[in-house]
């Protein structure tokens, strides 16, 4: 089990805004993992969010409606069990992201920080988007650690991104209220079309460009899909002030 980035993984990043390594949390931690989430979601530990919270394609209008207790993330998974710290302090994680943020890395509390779910039923469709948008820190250069807690393929609702986006400037206008990519437009029809898809096995991870574009379809299959997702910047590149993103405290990892 490779503890840092080859100069391939590194170069991908770089140029495409993500890079897929393979096999990267052991089986053990994350069988660990599947486990307290399922029982989180089935007790409906809080804080969670559902997929009617967002109202995004697919979702139920409210949480009154059919589906409208369907689990979206399971929030603070950082603070719900020792084994969501484990795997976001753990070296296999860490080391590469010393090597792309430098020697002092924190986790932020407040972006990600979740199990993300797509239940069997009621999964809603998420646009192409940055997360980025409504982040607020004094550079935008933080990166995501999506961790594959089961097989996930196109059926079920996978990440797909538009590689090199996180180096591209796209003009607001391209986007729509909610600052999501707009596929109606001739501008942004090249972009979308260069979009990859990459099947992650269990244990598989993706680390992710804050500025790339990424889009989720619906989970089509009769089981539950689940994704441990860390969020980190460097020490250095700050909250902004009296932000959301400022209201936690971020976690010094190894």
């Amino acid at each position: 089990m490779p503890d840092t980035f080859s100069g391939q993984h590194l170069g991908q990043f770089r140029r495409d805004g993500f890079v897929v390594l393979r096999q990267l949390a052991p089986d053990e931690l994350r069988q660990a993992i599947v486990a307290v989430s399922q029982d989180h979601i089935r007790l409906q530990i809080p804080p969670i969010e559902y997929e009617a919270d967002l109202r995004y394609p697919g979702a139920p209008a409210s949480r009154d409606q059919p589906g409208g207790s369907t689990t979206r993330r399971l929030l603070n998974a950082y603070a719900r069990a020792p084994v969501f710290a484990d795997w976001a302090g753990s070296p296999a994680i860490t080391e590469p992201l010393h090597q792309l943020l430098g020697s002092d890395v924190r986790l932020s509390q407040v972006h990600h920080n979740c199990v993300m779910t797509k239940q069997s039923s009621y999964s809603s469709i998420t646009g192409w988007h940055q997360d980025i948008r409504f982040w607020a820190f004094d550079r935008p250069d933080l990166i995501s650690v999506w961790l594959a807690l089961g097989r996930e393929v196109a059926d079920n609702g996978c990440l797909s991104f538009l590689p090199g986006t996180h180096a591209m400037a796209i003009d607001r206008e391209r986007l729509d209220d909610a600052l999501f990519l707009r596929e109606d437009m001739p501008e942004n029809r090249p972009v979308v079309a260069t979009l990859v898809t990459p099947t992650l096995e269990p244990g598989d991870v993706v680390f992710f460009h804050a500025r790339t574009f990424h889009s989720a379809g619906r989970n089509m299959t009769q089981q539950a899909k689940l994704s441990l997702v860390f969020t980190y910047h460097a020490e250095d590149n700050y909250p902004v002030a009296h932000t959301r993103s400022a209201s936690q405290p971020s976690i010094a990892v190894r």
